[in-house]
């Protein structure tokens, strides 16, 4: 009888440890990491580009849908918009300055759970040597070992937040319209847990 109590509650222990997960520490995958941007140009149409570039890692609760310890680098100089010469001229001193200011970075302050599957990441957003505070509406798209890999574990997510340009420093041809203040931006990603 003794005997038995004693494997139902280790059982139960060992069921309950695999239930509660902690927090992990995962690294984004530079190959599944998608960075875009939407801006609108003379008042006429919205440009969607991209970087093509950057690396990031954080702490991930799975059973509170919670993130901590987030940091993200992103490339200046791998701005990408299909044409050339608007690429040449973003990465300029009129736009990013990739070349004093090689990269933007985003260091998380907080996280928290608003939906099922949504959450809001705040942090700090640096461009152009300026750091402000965002916030990012985050949604946890699944999780598991990988479908191409079964020994690696992964998570996938969306996020999105829209920044204006002018509070960075970034104030070319705003007087006129010419290029938006309001940017959206968007990040997509596989994350490997270490």
């Amino acid at each position: 009888m003794i005997r038995g109590l004693i494997v139902a509650v280790t059982a139960l222990a060992l069921f309950a440890g695999t239930v509660h997960a902690k927090p992990e520490e995962f690294e984004i995958d530079e190959e599944h990491f998608s960075i875009a941007f939407q801006i609108q140009h003379a008042g006429l149409y919205d440009v969607f580009g991209m970087f093509t570039e950057g690396e990031g890692e954080f702490v991930f609760d799975e059973e509170a849908l919670t993130i901590s310890d987030i940091k993200i680098e992103i490339e200046t100089d791998s701005v990408y918009t299909a044409h050339k010469k608007r690429d040449g001229h973003l990465r300029s001193g009129d736009f990013l300055n990739a070349r004093e200011f090689p990269k933007i970075t985003f260091v998380g302050t907080g996280s928290e759970r608003t939906g099922d599957r949504t959450g809001r990441v705040t942090g700090d957003l640096t461009l152009l040597g300026v750091t402000r505070p965002v916030t990012l509406e985050v949604e946890f798209v699944s999780s598991g070992p990988y479908l191409f890999n079964r020994r690696q574990y992964r998570v996938g997510i969306n996020a999105q937040t829209t920044i204006k340009r002018s509070d960075f420093g970034m104030t070319y041809a705003l007087d006129n319209n010419g290029v938006g203040d309001e940017v959206k931006l968007f990040l997509g990603f596989e994350a490997i847990r270490d």
